[in-house]
């Protein structure tokens, strides 16, 4: 991975927070070491994580230094999909202004 990123051949890196195959899956936090290693490494790159986030997990993730966010369960299972959004939007907003 490192080689391809270090090449300038790719512009987005995904790190699944869960194991892929199945929506509603716990949020593994022990995979925001891989987010935070890449953004330190890759300051401009876009970070996505998939997998398990929500109003609980989401700022882990921000802070981590993930910038693009999938999250399926939290939202699409709100009873106010526009505000489960917003919540997920400010933490990653947050974050960025923070760094």
């Amino acid at each position: 991975m490192y080689a391809l990123c270090d090449a300038g051949k790719v512009d987005m890196v995904l790190v699944m927070t869960v194991e892929p195959g199945f929506g509603g899956q716990k949020f593994q936090p022990q995979m925001m070491t891989k987010v935070k290693a890449l953004r330190d490494r890759y300051p401009d790159i876009d970070i996505q994580v998939d997998g398990g986030l929500g109003p609980a997990t989401i700022d882990a993730a921000a802070a981590a230094g993930a910038n693009v966010i999938v999250a399926g369960s939290s939202v699409f299972g709100s009873s106010d999909v526009a505000a489960a959004i917003a919540v997920l939007r400010t933490a990653v907003d947050a974050a960025a202004i923070a760094k």
